[in-house]
């Protein structure tokens, strides 16, 4: 019967012992495996604070990228300003102004060439001229209506202030230097271009003769 028991206690003992030595194996184990997600959360926490600070700086560059184009446009609106009024200054005084309106001069539809009802207005516009002898300067102004889209009716108002400008050069030789040749499209109606007689209207090319 001792004999007995004594196996039963030792059977106890490395029973205890065996358990013992998993509990702290499981402990151990546990441990490690909190210790590397801690470990894990920190990297994560770090690589988050890092790409905050990046943004934040990325953030901090774009406002002032911001600031500088916002400066740098009222900057340059100032310059424009500037150089329209130079423009002017150069350009003098206003004191004539021809209209070769479409009515006159039949300006078709989309279309730039002169007529010869257009050549004869501009041969009286150049005795005009020639009477007030003095040294002149003319802008060229091209208009249309609108008819089709900005970026065409820009180009066509264009052209149809070339043509004025080249006709001039080639048949009554005014120097090219002496003329400016720009587009206003149909940026500028003198009339409703809900009518087929207000777009004809604005089919236009206007001369200003500055001293």
């Amino acid at each position: 019967m001792k004999k007995h028991q004594k196996i039963f206690i030792f059977a106890i003992a490395t029973l205890v012992i065996f358990i013992s030595s998993q509990s702290c194996a499981t402990k151990k184990f546990v441990r490690t495996e909190v210790g590397t997600v801690d470990q894990q959360v920190k990297d994560v926490k770090t690589a988050v604070d890092e790409n905050t600070k990046t943004i934040q700086a990325h953030e901090e560059k774009l406002a002032s990228l911001g600031s500088l184009i916002t400066q740098q446009g009222s900057e340059l609106k100032n310059v424009e300003t500037s150089l329209e009024e130079v423009r002017k200054t150069a350009q003098g005084k206003l004191i004539l102004k021809e209209v070769l309106k479409n009515d006159e001069v039949k300006f078709a539809f989309d279309k730039a060439e002169l007529t010869a009802e257009a050549k004869a207005r501009l041969d009286e516009f150049v005795q005009k001229l020639i009477e007030l002898d003095r040294g002149l300067y003319l802008e060229i102004q091209g208009h249309t209506d609108n008819t089709g889209p900005d970026s065409w009716n820009m180009r066509l108002g264009k052209m149809r202030a070339e043509a004025v400008r080249d006709y001039l050069y080639k048949q009554h030789h005014l120097p090219l230097h002496r003329m400016e040749v720009i587009s206003l499209g149909s940026s500028v109606p003198v009339a409703d271009n809900n009518s087929r007689e207000g777009r004809a209207a604005n089919r236009r090319v206007e001369i200003l003769v500055y001293e």
